[in-house]
């Protein structure tokens, strides 16, 4: 099949938005990234927009079509699957990082919902990278580079002192 017949268009853009330009794909991967939701149920009952399960259930599914989610038997839970990020996946931090810094620019953020987009447009792309890592090593089982801070750390501690303030 051509690529005229599977897509609408061969514009990386189109392209990537028939990856991820539902309402729910992105706010999934971000729930992974930044408040490492592995699991159905973390996702389903952590979520602050609230997803209905039938619809995380499809979205999960897709992205695991799209190649950028894997699921496995999780080794500490043998009843449970344990979701993880694929490198693909992991390379959308800078994306994340710019639409939260947009958001942050002209919408109605809250303050705690806002922290770790406002550290990781302060922390640029070397923070960026280091985040990465550690999302690799964390669902990849690829070692970063040792003595490197905690990326995910930094951000869960931001947020939770900010809720903390709230």
């Amino acid at each position: 099949m051509t690529t005229s017949e599977e897509h609408r268009s061969g514009c990386p853009i189109n392209l990537s938005l028939e990856v991820l330009g539902d309402k729910w794909s992105l706010l999934i991967i971000r729930d992974m990234m930044f408040g490492n939701r592995r699991h159905f149920r973390a996702l389903l009952t952590e979520s602050e927009e609230g997803i209905a399960s039938n619809i995380l259930a499809d979205r999960l599914q897709r992205l695991t079509a799209q190649g950028m989610i894997t699921s496995s038997p999780d080794p500490r839970h043998k009843q449970r699957i344990l979701l993880s990020l694929t490198e693909p996946a992991i390379q959308l931090v800078p994306v994340l990082a710019h639409l939260g810094a947009w958001g942050r620019r002209h919408l109605p953020v809250t303050r705690e919902l806002a922290i770790r987009a406002e550290l990781l447009e302060r922390g640029g792309p070397e923070l960026w990278d280091d985040f990465m890592d550690e999302l690799r090593e964390l669902h990849l089982g690829v070692p970063r580079p040792a003595g490197t801070e905690s990326v995910l750390t930094r951000l869960t501690a931001a947020y939770q002192a900010e809720l903390a303030k709230a």
